[in-house]
């Protein structure tokens, strides 16, 4: 294995160049530099593949889970994170770093994962962009093919890209899946319930659903297995549980964890009712979480056993906020955007840190091939966390890394009249969170369908389970349920409208007082200056990285094959997984 100090005079050398290293394409200073390892400039001579063969590259691990936010018991800055244990997780951050500023860069399904294989920012990904029906453009660099061009052995289990055509494609799609042990895990508490009901223990129920997830791996691994030239590689292993992803078993969280609902009672952000149901629903959100917890526990162990837990970079993350809550899941907002992220490596990354640097997780592109040993392609627009991996520091350790840009199109793809996105695009740091609406005379949500028919309190209730019922850009849930059926009462109004209502073309938010963005001072006099300094940064990151809402005519997402008649997703179900 290579030591510390090798691999921190290889970073100082392929990247610190005497000039600066921070590009406008990435999330950091506004400077017209590309750094030298990844721009137009002298081909860098160091690279990890100086060393003998590829035996000395370490194996990734990379465990990304679907609609899984920022909740672990370690981020126990959260009200909510203090209500359960996270053991697995909370491990990872004892013995690697932990990232309090991780975000993705679209909280959807498909354009962040666009945007976290291609290392660039969602917008620049052609169909990738948006929900459904998306496209992959296989013209577009990947890093999990990068690697096996390079000599790693890449495989996945569960979801990797999607939904979208081809299926999985950034990461190989059919040929390099390991799903014949199955897949159970993604509808943890309906098999486990499914189980219980039939006479099996509970936990022996979970078990088996654990050990699906090993034998996938199992096969991967024994895939390695069939040539010296194969069991020399080191591997890529993706695994990419949807469980956390709508829909779950209702009341789980405490018949399958003993999770009980009453303890998040005045834990809930300010945002969302603090009623039983509301309550309810979270706690069996988290017990899904618990049951990720749970895997990742037994991956570990599992590479223990190998004799490769050292030698292997771990990372842990999730591709957007909660899913049919107010605010999270396809929200700019805080609660939809901002995600965990572990990363460990044996004695190569001084654990027990916590790094507060924002990190997009588009930079983990880069990240994974400059740690292989290969450079970046000119078009990726993440950085590299190498080096804040790499430092012994706290804190925040770039300065340059002081700000997040986020952005959302299309989600559901009928969720408007006219098929029409969402355009949104923010700037997050530490203190402000900025938000431009592009198209404040729509509803964020969806066209809010139904709601005039004169169903029945009946009716709503069993309709509203399907999210394109009505406010498609919001997940059903028994959460949309209850504000749709209370939304009217004077107790819930305010509620309602956090949830569904119309929002303006500008936001900003002091979250120094005002943690849970309720009161939006993009028209106090006091913040002006603010506003415009955020505004002008926002605005050059995107017109310098060839945003097309904000370049040319701006309206590429506006027309087919993005909105519009004919752009609805014709070949899959209303509800996706």
């Amino acid at each position: 294995m290579r030591s510390k100090t090798f691999l921190t005079a290889l970073f100082a050398a392929a990247v610190f160049t005497g000039t600066s290293i921070v590009s406008v394409t990435g999330s950091g200073p506004l400077v017209t530099q590309q750094p030298a390892s990844h721009g137009e400039g002298e081909p860098n001579e160091v690279s990890v593949n100086k060393c003998d063969g590829a035996a000395c590259r370490p194996n990734l691990f990379f465990f990304f889970a679907d609609d899984w936010g920022r909740y672990a018991g370690i981020y126990d800055e959260t009200p909510v994170n203090r209500t359960f244990k996270t053991p697995a997780f909370d491990r990872l951050g004892r013995e690697g770093v932990r990232f309090r500023h991780a975000h993705v860069n679209a909280p959807s399904c498909t354009p962040c994962r666009s945007a976290l294989f291609s290392g660039q920012y969602f917008y620049r990904t052609g169909r990738g962009s948006i929900l459904r029906p998306a496209v992959w453009d296989e013209s577009i660099p990947a890093f999990p093919l990068l690697l096996e061009k390079s000599g790693y052995r890449i495989g996945f289990s569960c979801k990797a890209w999607g939904p979208g055509s081809p299926a999985d494609a950034p990461f190989g799609g059919n040929r390099t899946r390991y799903v014949k042990a199955g897949n159970r895990f993604n509808r943890f508490s309906q098999v486990v319930t499914q189980r219980t009901a039939k006479g099996v223990d509970r936990e022996a129920a979970k078990e088996e659903l654990y050990r699906e997830c090993l034998a996938n791996f199992e096969q991967f691994l024994d895939a390695g297995r069939t040539s010296p030239e194969e069991a020399a590689k080191p591997f890529c292993y993706y695994f990419g549980p949807t469980n956390t992803h709508r829909t779950w078993e209702k009341g789980s969280g405490k018949a399958l964890w003993d999770l009980n609902p009453e303890d998040l009672k005045g834990k809930l952000p300010e945002f969302l009712p603090d009623v039983a149901e509301v309550r309810e629903d979270f706690c069996d959100y988290l017990g899904e979480v618990l049951a990720l917890d749970a895997v990742l526990d037994r991956f570990l162990r599992k590479l223990d056993e190998l004799g490769e837990l050292d030698n292997t970079v771990i990372v842990v993350s999730g591709d957007h906020g909660i899913p049919g809550f107010p605010r999270g899941k396809c929200n700019l907002y805080n609660l939809g955007t901002e995600v965990s992220l572990f990363v460990r490596w044996g004695d190569q990354v001084k654990g027990n840190r916590t790094v507060e640097d924002f990190v997009n997780l588009m930079d983990l592109a880069p990240t994974f091939l400059e740690i292989a040993g290969e450079t970046p392609p000119d078009c990726m627009t993440g950085r590299s966390l190498l080096p804040l991996l790499l430092s012994d520091k706290d804190g925040q350790i770039d300065p340059s890394r002081d700000f997040v840009v986020t952005g959302r199109e299309r989600h559901y793809d009928t969720a408007r009249t006219g098929n029409l996105p969402y355009p949104q695009r923010s700037i997050r740091t530490k203190d402000f969170l900025y938000i431009r609406n592009f198209a404040p005379d729509r509803w964020p949500m969806g066209t809010p369908y139904h709601q005039d028919s004169g169903d029945t309190y009946k009716d709503m209730m069993e309709k509203s389970g399907n999210t394109g019922y009505t406010f498609p850009d919001l997940d059903a849930s028994p959460t949309k349920t209850w504000l749709i059926l209370h939304g009217e009462e004077p107790a819930w109004q305010r509620y309602w409208d956090f949830a569904f209502g119309k929002r303006p073309a500008e936001e900003l938010y002091d979250l120094r007082n005002d943690p849970d963005y309720l009161i939006n001072v993009a028209e106090t006099p006091g913040y002006a200056e603010v506003r415009k300094t955020l505004s002008d940064r926002l605005m050059e990151v995107l017109i310098s990285t060839n945003d097309p809402r904000v370049t040319g005519d701006g309206q590429m997402f506006e027309k087919p094959p993005f909105a519009g008649t004919g752009s609805q997703d014709t070949a899959m179900p209303r509800d996706i997984r």
